[in-house]
């Protein structure tokens, strides 16, 4: 029996969007998502706030995503955002398989709240 013809996978850009939040989350120098979700949060926080502040689109298999977050105070722009970049890529990548080919990252703020 042929495995790989049993059926088809579809991958909801809700849940990639999802997968992107928490995977910036766990970034150091991350405050919060702009939708308000911070770490503490996270457990308390139904999934689907989880994507607020995110946006995913798939295409033909291919992933863009948009985030938007607060920095915290002190640390660098420049690094944070791209390892928020680097990270969303590889979780993304590493559990759907899909191709990450932008990650657009916008800094809408900086706070002095360590949550």
């Amino acid at each position: 029996m042929d495995k790989a013809n049993i059926g088809t996978i579809k991958i909801a850009d809700a849940v990639v969007s999802t997968i992107a939040g928490i995977a910036a989350l766990e970034v150091e120098g991350v405050s919060k998502l702009s939708g308000g979700i911070t770490k503490e949060s996270v457990a308390k926080t139904s999934k689907r706030g989880l994507s607020k502040g995110v946006s995913a689109v798939i295409e033909e298999g291919k992933v863009t995503v948009s985030i938007s977050y607060e920095l915290l105070f002190g640390y660098s722009v420049k690094k944070v955002s791209e390892d928020i970049q680097n990270k969303i890529k590889q979780a993304i990548e590493t559990m759907t398989g899909l191709e990450v080919v932008k990650v657009n990252v916008v800094v809408s703020g900086i706070s002095a709240d360590r949550n």
